[in-house]
C-alpha cells in the first residue's frame, strides 16, 4: 500500500502545499471586509463569486488540460491562482476583489482536474482506495493547517496573501519536475439532471443543499466568528476544527449506511447538523464549547455529500456512477453557488448568529423532506446498496478512484 502512495507522492505533496496556500483566503478575505466594516452581503458576493467560478472552471478546464497537458495546465492554473493571492493586498475594491475570487475558483478547479486524472492514471484496482484515503487527508489537512497563517497578519496586514502566493507558487515545483508520465487528457461526463432527479430526489435534493450550508460556512464563517468575540486565532481553530471534525465523523456515520436504510442515516445526518446549529447558538459566549460545536457540525454536515453520492448509486449501474457523481457535483456546486447571499442577508438582517439560523432552516427543510420520501418509495435491498465511499467534492474524477469503479 505504501509503495502506491510514494508513487504519487509528488501529487500528494502539491496538493497539500496548494490547500494550505489557498485553503484559508476565504476566511481571511471575510475577516477583512469585516475589519473593513463592510456589510456580510459583500463577503456573500465574494463566495459566490469564488463558486461560481469553481463550478465553470470543474466543466471548462478539461479543454485546458486536454490542449497543453497536465503539467502546463496545472503550472498555468497555479501561477494565476499566486498572482491573484498577492493582487488582494494592492486595494480593496468592490469590483476588483470578485473578479479575483472568479479567477480564484476557476484556477482550484482547473488543479483538482489536473491532480484528480493523475491519480486515476496511477491508481490500480487493489491501491484505488488506498490513493483516495491519502488524497482525501492530504487535501484537507492542508486545508486545516492553513487557517493559522491568519495570525500572519497582526503587524503587516499584506502578509498573509504574501504566504499563500509563496505556498501556492511552491506547489509548482513537485508537478514540474515530476518523473511520472503525463495521463492521457481527462474527460468530463455528466449526467443529466432530470435523470438524477428522477432516479434520487433524495440524493440530489441533499447534495444541493449540502451545497448552500456548506457554501455559506466557508463563506461567512469568519465573519461568525469575529461576531462571536473570536480573534484571528481563534477563528483559525474554529475553521480547523470544525473541517477536521468533518473529516473524522465521515466513516463513522457513513458506514452503518451499508448496513441499513442508508436514508435514515442521511435524516439522522440532517438531524444532527440541525442540533449543532442550536448548540452554537448555546454556546457562543464559550470558546471551547464553541470549537466543539464547530467540530459535531463539520462531522455532521460534512459526512452528507458522500451519503448523497452513496445513495443516488444505489438507485443507477455501475456503469452509470462516475457520470452522476459528476451531476452531483455541479449540483453541489449549484448550491454553494446559492447559499452565501440570502446567508449574508439573513446575517446582515439578523446579526451574526444569522448564519447559523440559515444553516439551520435548509436542515430543516430538507429533513423533512427526507422523512417524506422514507414514506413514499421503498427503501433499496440491502444486496443493491452500492458502498459507502468518502468523496471529496471536487470533481467527477474523484469518483473513478472507487476501487469498484468500472473506468478503469
Amino acid at each position: 500500500m505504501m509503495g502506491s502512495v510514494r508513487s504519487v507522492g509528488t501529487l500528494l505533496a502539491a496538493i497539500f502545499m496548494l490547500m494550505a496556500g489557498s485553503g484559508f483566503l476565504s476566511t481571511l478575505i471575510a475577516l477583512r471586509l469585516d475589519a473593513a466594516g463592510a456589510p456580510a452581503l459583500f463577503a456573500g458576493i465574494l463566495a459566490t463569486a469564488y463558486f461560481v467560478g469553481l463550478g465553470a472552471g470543474s466543466i471548462l478546464a478539461f479543454s485546458v488540460v486536454a490542449r497543453v497537458g497536465h503539467i502546463r495546465a496545472f503550472a498555468a492554473f497555479v501561477s494565476l491562482f499566486s498572482a491573484t493571492s498577492l493582487a488582494y493586498a494592492l486595494y480593496l475594491d468592490p469590483a476588483f476583489w470578485p473578479l479575483l475570487r472568479l479567477l480564484d475558483g476557476f484556477c482550484m478547479a482547473g488543479v483538482f482536474v489536473c491532480l484528480e486524472s493523475w491519480l486515476n492514471e496511477r491508481a490500480e484496482p487493489e491501491t484505488r482506495g488506498s490513493i483516495l484515503a491519502f488524497y482525501m487527508i492530504a487535501l484537507y489537512s492542508g486545508q486545516a493547517l492553513g487557517q493559522f497563517l491568519l495570525n500572519l497578519g497582526h503587524e503587516q496586514p499584506a502578509l498573509p496573501f504574501i504566504a499563500a502566493s509563496i505556498l501556492l507558487s511552491l506547489a509548482v515545483l513537485p508537478v514540474a519536475l515530476t518523473r511520472l508520465a503525463q495521463p492521457p487528457a481527462p474527460e468530463g461526463r455528466l449526467m443529466r439532471l432530470n435523470r438524477l432527479y428522477a432516479a434520487s430526489p433524495l440524493g440530489v435534493v441533499g447534495a444541493g443543499a449540502t451545497g448552500l450550508m456548506l457554501g455559506a460556512f466557508y463563506g461567512l464563517g469568519a465573519i461568525f466568528a469575529r461576531g462571536a468575540g473570536l480573534g484571528d486565532a481563534g477563528t483559525a481553530f474554529l475553521m480547523s476544527a470544525t473541517i477536521l471534525g468533518g473529516i473524522a465523523f465521515q466513516w463513522p456515520l457513513g458506514r452503518p449506511s451499508d448496513i441499513i436504510d442508508r436514508r435514515k442515516v442521511i435524516v439522522a445526518c440532517l438531524i444532527a447538523t440541525l442540533g449543532t446549529t442550536f448548540a452554537i447558538f448555546a454556546v457562543a459566549e464559550g470558546r471551547a464549547q464553541l470549537m466543539l460545536a464547530g467540530a459535531l457540525f463539520g462531522g455532521a454536515c460534512f459526512a452528507l455529500y458522500p451519503l448523497c453520492v452513496a445513495h443516488t448509486n444505489d438507485h443507477l449501474s455501475s456503469a452509470q456512477r462516475v457520470s452522476a457523481t459528476g451531476g452531483l457535483v455541479l449540483v453541489y456546486s449549484l448550491g454553494a453557488v446559492m447559499g452565501p447571499l440570502p446567508a449574508a442577508a439573513v446575517m446582515d438582517a439578523v446579526g451574526p448568529h444569522g448564519l447559523f439560523l440559515f444553516i439551520g432552516l435548509c436542515a430543516l427543510a430538507v429533513t423533512l423532506f427526507a422523512i417524506r420520501r422514507l414514506f413514499v418509495s421503498p427503501p433499496v435491498p440491502g444486496e443493491r446498496q452500492h458502498r459507502y465511499l468518502i468523496l471529496p467534492r471536487t470533481t467527477p474524477l474523484a469518483a473513478q478512484l472507487d476501487p469498484l469503479s468500472p473506468e478503469r
